[in-house]
């Protein structure tokens, strides 16, 4: 009688014990997901702009570039965006373009001109409030004087006031010799005609 006393103590001791084991567990990594969950929260749109190390993490696709591309935009008129990260903002822009574009945009310049532009948006109260990359279905692939490019529309919501403006911009991108999409330069949709070049 004690020996089968014994034995149903000792198997509700162990069913406790991974009961308590298996709450335990569940709840750390409940834990260890919110704080992960906060950490990620706590980024800033800048900050994870600026996180992307884009020499492992390439955009692999024109839409993709331009997507990104337009994150970083956004990121440029932000009004919390502070002059340190405008410029350092700038430079990640920078590596998305092509050698022949950064070549025509001298860097000292380049970020000169940025910096007017965002606070001329800034002083006019404007605001992106929706940008949309066309699907990749609407990419336009060609090939010229033996290099590769695609061209692809983006369509920006912008907020001047109370008024609402849309403005579309068709960008040129060409593949460099790394097969890496680079962007060779952009237009106002209404100035682009297909088969010339943005």
């Amino acid at each position: 009688m004690r020996g089968n006393m014994k034995k149903t103590t000792v198997k509700v001791t162990i069913i406790l014990l991974l009961l308590i084991v298996g709450v335990v567990g569940v709840y750390a990594f409940l834990v260890g997901k919110s704080k992960a969950d906060a950490t990620d929260a706590a980024l800033t749109a800048v900050q994870k702009v600026l996180y992307r190390d884009l020499s492992r993490n390439y955009p692999a696709t024109p839409k993709e570039v331009i997507k990104y591309y337009t994150e970083i935009e956004k990121c440029f008129y932000d009004p919390k965006t502070t002059d340190e990260e405008l410029t350092e903002l700038g430079l990640k822009a920078r590596e998305l373009y092509d050698s022949e574009l950064l070549e025509a945009n001298d860097l000292e310049y380049y970020q000169i001109r940025l910096k007017a532009d965002v606070q001329d948006f800034q002083e006019k109260k404007r605001t992106i409030t929706n940008v949309a990359v066309a699907p990749a279905v609407n990419v336009d692939m060609f090939r010229e004087d033996g290099y590769e490019f695609a061209r692809i529309s983006c369509d920006y919501n912008v907020m001047e006031g109370s008024s609402s403006n849309a403005v579309s911009i068709v960008y040129l991108l060409r593949r460099d010799e790394n097969r890496l999409w680079k962007i060779y330069g952009w237009e106002n949709a209404e100035n682009v005609h297909v088969g010339q070049d943005v």
